[in-house]
């Protein structure tokens, strides 16, 4: 993987680093109570701070605020980034009829979710690195 995201000015939710097209790039996490769903948090933002995406809130797709879900229809691309099995994220995208995104789950990392249990640098790095990838190939 290329060290695509140096830090640079990025118009809001544009990211030319990761998809190196000037994609609007939509990051949403799951902030659950396990290691699994802080580690997607902590990505999310430490993706959003490197400037591959602005970071957007799943809750308000979920509560059907109708600009945010148009905001998520709009984007070219919105990354949701699941925790575990359970998929919140995903079945959130699906019942609000957005259909314009890809997911990473962490468990798919051969993360094991458990609580009480904090999130690694490592673990969250992981993280990262598979996101970049999607967004870089998608």
């Amino acid at each position: 993987m290329a060290d695509c995201c140096e830090k640079k000015e990025q118009p809001q939710g544009a990211s030319s680093c990761c998809s190196g097209d000037g994609k609007t790039v939509l990051l949403y996490s799951c902030s659950g109570g396990a290691n699994v769903g802080e580690m997607a948090d902590k990505a999310a933002r430490q993706l959003m701070y490197e400037g591959c995406g602005q970071m957007f809130c799943i809750v308000g797709l979920g509560g059907d605020i109708q600009g945010m879900i148009q905001a998520a229809k709009d984007a070219d691309m919105n990354v949701v980034i699941d925790g575990c099995d359970m998929d919140c994220g995903k079945k959130t995208f699906d019942r609000c009829g957005v259909t314009n995104y890809v997911q990473v789950k962490v468990t798919d990392l051969g993360i094991e979710k458990a609580k009480p249990k904090a999130a690694t640098d490592d673990e969250v790095g992981k993280v990262i690195e598979k996101v970049k990838e999607v967004v870089a190939t998608a």
